[in-house]
């Protein structure tokens, strides 16, 4: 499956980032997170998201490339809901067409090694139907800060070890929140305290290569949006994980979905 690296190559040679997926994790129970989104290019699999309505999908900014151009590849998206291993062609999958992204216009302002303001939502052509195994995740409902050492989970389809395979199965794993006084510190000015949040590995488990844009659960609300970690050693646990702190983006988030298009 094709892996979606063209901002991280960017990113590498000045901060050691690299995209996310999951590591030292677990297969999830099949259809247990019924939110969760496979978002596919042209080439395959690219991201990871979740269904926060009907028609609209929330990932990564950084999903697409940054000029957005319509004759790539990567821009030509589809989503595949209701998933569990998308390798396969499961009478529980939903492939629906993109029909507009709503990239956040300060994605990338300062130079393609930007990270911040790493959001974005997808329209879709038609809307999902809701069962059992495709449902919406509700948004947070106002901007909460989430304190250190709380555990949080996230989940993908993305590398299960640094520059290794990507699962064809979902992988959920557990991590702990990290304070954002230690991200800034690790992570210098790659690190927006207002707009970003992070997690700590404890050595075996972590995000890693493949599968950025999906959802950070903390207590079964999404907080975050996986964006980067470190490239060398995704377990490492002198960087922590980072993600685009959803309660910021709040406002824009409710805007663009009031878009009549």
């Amino acid at each position: 499956m094709y892996i979606h690296l063209f901002l991280l190559f960017c990113v590498l040679s000045l901060s050691g980032a690299t995209e996310s997926g999951i590591v030292g994790g677990k297969a999830a129970k099949p259809h247990s997170r019924p939110y969760m989104v496979s978002v596919w290019s042209e080439r395959g699999h690219t991201c990871g998201g979740m269904l926060i309505r009907e028609d609209f999908v929330m990932t990564a900014a950084h999903c697409l490339d940054r000029k957005g151009s319509t004759g790539s590849g990567r821009n030509h998206l589809k989503v595949v809901l209701g998933a569990h291993n998308i390798a396969k062609k499961e009478d529980s999958q939903q492939v629906i067409e993109v029909k507009k992204y709503y990239r956040h216009p300060k994605f990338g302002k300062n130079g393609p090694s930007d990270m911040n303001y790493d959001i974005m939502l997808l329209k879709l052509k038609t809307k999902a139907k809701l069962n059992k195994y495709v449902k919406v995740l509700a948004l947070p409902k106002k901007n909460g800060k989430i304190p250190a050492n709380v555990k949080c989970s996230i989940a993908g389809w993305g590398m299960k070890r640094p520059n290794g395979a990507e699962s064809d199965v979902l992988y959920e794993v557990t991590l702990k929140v990290q304070s954002e006084s230690v991200c800034k510190e690790k992570w210098g000015k790659w690190f927006d305290d207002v707009n970003m949040m992070c997690s700590v590995s404890d050595g075996k488990q972590a995000f890693c290569q493949g599968d950025s844009g999906g959802p950070l659960i903390c207590n079964t609300s999404p907080v975050g949006i996986a964006i980067y970690t470190s490239k060398e050693k995704c377990t490492d646990t002198n960087f922590p994980e980072v993600y685009t702190k959803i309660s910021t983006f709040l406002p824009w988030i409710h805007k663009m979905m009031r878009k009549k298009i």
